[in-house]
């Protein structure tokens, strides 16, 4: 998707370098974009715990969007350094070969768990966005700038409860984790207009949360499967009730943009007045938070049905 967005919207681009360790998704991507049509695509096998290979695929690049991660929460808590290596040593990998080369801007995928981790997987991302805010300070005279953007579960990615539900529904039993268990809810389009949105506005360092929807876990049940027996089955290791992106403590370094907040940097360039007063923003109050239990816009059972339909599954459909 975010491939197609920006080859759809920049035309002319002279070349969009695809950096991963997944030849077949690569080969199949190849399929979907005729190289006698799109001759400004590459594909580069590598890996960002590979800081050589990084380099060699920066070479004439000046944007770049990280999205390189493992995210599973249960693999994380059985192999934490192995998240580690690709979380928070590859996202150093990935900024000291930005930094090396003439990459001028630079997007962090994160995460609303790396918000008061309590897990593993978030603990990692946090770290790699305080590396890639943080990178800004030792930028120097380069024409630089990085930040990250952070959202909630993206609609049908690979590991989410969507396609999950919709998988064991055929068996007619849908496990709950918790009745009062809440979650951010953004779709894959909307996740890649914030990055390039980013990219064109970010002044470096900031982190950028959308203003997007949560949605109650017995609510998706009830509309992927309202025939479905539902089993009380406890949260996963690492799990929260309510998953937050903005905390209380963040309130003093946050402002609003409208559409979406911005986490500023604790040290850096910016003050908030200084940031509010050049961006025309303002500054939210203190102790807000921002997290899906208490956020005021909830998906209904059918808003879920109709993202199901026109994201997922057009042929979706419930028992009358």
């Amino acid at each position: 998707m975010f491939v197609k967005t920006v080859l759809d919207r920049y035309p002319n681009i002279k070349r969009l370098v695809v950096f991963s360790r997944d030849e077949l998704k690569q080969f199949e991507m190849a399929q979907l974009f005729d190289p006698a049509v799109y001759r400004g695509l590459r594909y580069f096998i590598g890996d960002v715990r590979d800081s050589n290979r990084l380099r060699r695929a920066l070479e004439g690049i000046d944007t770049l969007v990280h999205a390189a991660a493992l995210k599973q929460v249960p693999a994380a808590e059985y192999n934490p350094f192995e998240f580690i290596k690709t979380n928070i040593i590859g996202a150093q990998n990935v900024v000291e070969a930005c930094l090396d080369s003439d990459v001028q801007r630079v997007i962090a995928l994160s995460t609303d768990k790396a918000a008061a981790p309590i897990n593993l997987y978030g603990a990692t991302k946090l770290c790699s966005d305080k590396l890639f805010t943080a990178a800004n300070n030792i930028a120097g005279r380069r024409d630089i700038r990085l930040s990250v953007v952070r959202y909630g579960n993206v609609m049908g990615s690979r590991g989410s409860v969507i396609p999950f539900f919709l998988e064991r529904r055929r068996n007619g039993v849908l496990p709950i984790t918790d009745p009062e268990m809440t979650r951010f809810n953004i779709t894959l389009q909307e996740g890649v207009n914030l990055v390039l949105w980013a990219l064109e506005n970010a002044q470096g360092g900031e982190i950028f949360v959308p203003k997007i929807p949560s949605y109650r876990i017995t609510d998706l049940a009830q509309a992927v499967g309202p025939d479905c027996s539902h089993e009380i089955v406890g949260i996963r290791p690492g799990e929260k009730i309510h998953e937050e992106m903005i905390t209380a403590s963040d309130s003093f370094y946050t402002v609003d943009f409208g559409p979406h907040f911005a986490i500023l940097p604790t040290a850096g360039q910016h003050t908030v007045a200084s940031y509010c007063e050049a961006r025309g923003t303002d500054p939210v109050p203190a102790g807000y938070a921002y997290d899906s239990g208490t956020n005021p816009d909830f998906l209904s059972v059918e808003d879920l049905r109709h993202l199901i339909r026109t994201h997922l599954d057009p042929t979706f459909t419930v028992g009358a």
